[in-house]
């Protein structure tokens, strides 16, 4: 018996040790397994990261790519205008045939050289020349210029500054085939200046733009200044080493053609095109393509490229490794420390907990949960006391509306205690209407994991209440008596019904004294009467039509109201004058508006009132009184300007009748500088097909013999 007692001993022993050597391959495996996972994340999140970096990459590569074509396009489209144009073409002509010995000192000379000063003057090739301003024999040379010549390029008209052409151009010329224009490509000017220029043919007048009818050359020359050089840096870069560059490739090397962050000027870097991983070099053979190569000073950096359709360069887009990658190396760093120890811990566990056996385990699981469950009480006691302190109701409920915290506000609102509301769904305890609200509200903020806010009015036996409700999303509420998680909302009611009230007072206080203040001006002409109310009625149409937000509209209905509040400033007898008004006269009211900004300067409003009312006689086209143009000019002032006008037209006037309402709308499309096409279209829309011309029948009335122009 004891021999095989041992014998079943030993064996017993054997199973146990296969036992355990196979659960310590098994963790093993598991350990390598979870080590392989981690850095497959880590690797992955690098990917993504660096998506995301050549998209922003590219994005600004493409703003500034556009912005340098469109420079050039600007500057060749001048050029092309002007040798289009008809009296250039026929002047010139005379000149080429003039048996002057002299051909440029004839009348036609001087016109057509008026007309290259004028046009260098508008479109940048207008330049100062150098040397001194004394007589000596010193030359002096011009830096930029439009010149005149004749098909072979010699000159015949050109500007002051017009400087001479260097050796290499000339060449380009004498090589060019007829009709064709000709791009100088980036090079050092006769002043060392980085310089650029085209030669663009003129054709003879009614000519067809062949070789035959071609009469001359129009050449500009210009340097690129830092305005040019501006259009490379992107608005509110936060890039420490960020860049953007100009380059070519000529032959076996690399011409940076724009200034470097290293203060290295244009022109001033060249680099041979098979230096190893060069940034310059796979932006030019890869345009659009994202990599990591090394930059002009040897940095590691991130790259891409775009070809630019106006002029033979690269534009290339690069920001330090170092910099772009600090974020997400540091993430990567912590979590791969993080996913590591993690699963060290977890390892380490997983064999203490084996270790001890399934009945140690137990005992260790149940004091923990005790444990948690006493935190998780002392929690919702801390959390109680706190919310208890707030003014607002706070509850928190399931995702099937079931409440599981609430704090004494949100219970002593509906007159009853916390521990009612815990475990009851909202339409037991609230009712089903409110229910409902805010169900979906609890929903809505589940499902995008955004918190979401909402105003809501209701009535109960006290009157109308207007209540703020705010629902965030949890992660989880945990179940009492349970260790389930599920997912959750937390729910925060203010009642500002109050608030709400006062707002609403001080609102109907400020449109009673903006009704008072504009009748005002209204009795003073009875032409002029309720012009402002009605410019107010058609720009909040417009802004409606626009689908703009409510603070936007109530300050376009503002500012229109008060748009002629510095006309009482102006004699009567000029605002009821029959003639025709003098320009004096005309600007004196335009200036109205600028005294009616001055009238509310004091006055505080929720929005740009006083700024709306300051530019409404801004043009989009730049030529209004300050130069503000295009999207300078405020949405509620642009919006306000083409109601004005609209009013102004189809309203008769003591010096004039009214004007039809197609006429207005044709008389507003026809303006293109004066007005955003935005709101021109909106207000036509309104016009012909959403009832404006009946709605607004009614400004047409003469206040005399109350005829309409279109009735």
């Amino acid at each position: 018996m004891a021999v095989e007692f041992i014998d079943s001993g030993e064996e017993k022993n054997h199973r146990a040790w296969a036992v355990m050597a196979a659960m310590a391959v098994g963790l093993l495996g598991l350990i390598l397994l979870g080590i392989f996972a981690v850095f497959r994340f880590v690797d992955g999140e690098r990917t993504r990261d660096l998506q995301a970096w050549q998209v922003r990459l590219g994005i600004v590569a493409d703003s500034r790519a556009g912005a340098v074509d469109l420079w050039f396009d600007d500057l060749l489209g001048s050029l092309r205008s002007l040798s289009e144009n008809a009296s250039l073409q026929l002047y010139l002509s005379d000149v080429l045939q003039s048996d002057s010995a002299d051909p440029a000192a004839s009348p036609q000379a001087g016109y057509l050289q008026n007309l290259l000063i004028a046009t260098a003057d508008r479109s940048g090739f207008e330049g100062d020349v150098t040397g001194p301003d004394i007589p000596a024999n010193v030359e002096r040379v011009g830096i930029a210029g439009l010149a005149l010549t004749d098909p072979a390029g010699r000159a015949l008209v050109t500007t002051r500054g017009m400087p001479p052409l260097q050796a290499a151009l000339q060449q380009q010329l004498a090589t060019r085939r007829p009709a064709e224009s000709v791009f100088f490509d980036l090079h050092k000017g006769v002043t060392g200046l980085p310089t650029i220029g085209f030669a663009v043919p003129v054709f003879a007048v009614q000519g067809d733009h062949t070789a035959s009818t071609e009469i001359g050359l129009i050449i500009g020359i210009r340097p690129l200044d830092k305005s040019f050089y501006q259009l490379l840096e992107q608005p509110g870069e936060t890039g420490v080493t960020a860049e953007t560059l100009l380059v070519r490739r000529r032959d076996s090397v690399v011409e940076y053609l724009s200034p470097l962050a290293d203060e290295t000027g244009p022109l001033r870097k060249v680099l041979a095109a098979d230096t190893p991983d060069l940034s310059s070099v796979f932006a030019i053979s890869s345009p659009g393509g994202f990599a990591a190569k090394r930059d002009y000073a040897g940095n590691d950096v991130l790259v891409t490229g775009r070809v630019l359709s106006s002029v033979p360069w690269t534009l290339v887009r690069k920001i330090d490794s170092a910099e772009a990658m600090a974020e997400i190396d540091r993430r990567q760093r912590n979590l791969t420390a993080t996913f590591l120890g993690a699963l060290l811990f977890v390892s380490l566990l997983v064999v203490a907990v084996w270790r001890h056996g399934t009945s140690v385990r137990a005992s260790e699981a149940a004091a923990n949960f005790r444990d948690l469950a006493g935190r998780f009480e002392r929690l919702n006691q801390f959390l109680r006391i706190v919310t208890d302190g707030q003014p607002t109701a706070i509850a928190a409920v399931d995702r099937d509306g079931q409440y599981k915290f609430a704090n004494r506000q949100a219970a002593d609102g509906l007159g009853i205690s916390t521990d009612d509301m815990i475990g009851k769904r909202m339409a037991s305890v609230i009712g089903p209407v409110k229910a409902r609200i805010f169900e979906k509200l609890n929903q809505q903020a589940l499902a995008t994991g955004e918190p979401v806010t909402e105003t809501h009015g209701f009535d109960d036996d006290s009157g109308e209440h207007i209540v703020k409700t705010d629902h965030i999303p949890l992660g989880g509420i945990v179940e009492e008596d349970s260790e389930d998680v599920r997912p959750g909302v937390l729910m925060v009611m203010q009642d500002i019904t109050d608030l709400m009230r006062e707002k609403n007072r001080r609102e109907g206080t400020l449109r009673q004294l903006i009704a008072t203040l504009v009748g005002l001006v209204d009795r003073r002409d009875p032409y002029s009467a309720h012009h402002s109310s009605r410019v107010a009625e058609v720009a909040a149409a417009i802004g409606e039509e626009m689908e703009l937000d409510p603070a936007t509209l109530d300050t376009i209905e503002i500012a229109a109201n008060l748009m002629n509040l510095g006309k009482i400033f102006i004699p009567k007898s000029l605002l009821t004058k029959t003639d025709a008004l003098t320009g004096e006269e005309f600007q004196l009211i335009r200036d109205s508006l600028a005294a009616s900004a001055e009238l509310i300067s004091g006055i505080e409003f929720d929005g740009p009132v006083e700024d709306t009312l300051r530019q409404i006689s801004e043009r989009w086209d730049g030529a209004g009184p300050k130069g503000l143009a295009g999207e300078d000019i405020a949405l509620g002032a642009r919006v306000i300007a083409v109601a004005n006008a609209f009013v102004g037209m189809v309203s008769p006037r003591a010096y004039r009748s009214a004007m039809p309402f197609d006429k207005a709308c044709d008389e507003l499309r026809d303006q293109d500088g004066a007005f955003d096409r935005r709101p021109v279209s909106a207000l036509v829309n309104l016009v012909d097909n959403r009832g404006g011309r009946e709605r607004w029948a009614e400004f047409q009335r003469d206040p005399e013999s109350s005829r309409l122009v279109d009735g």
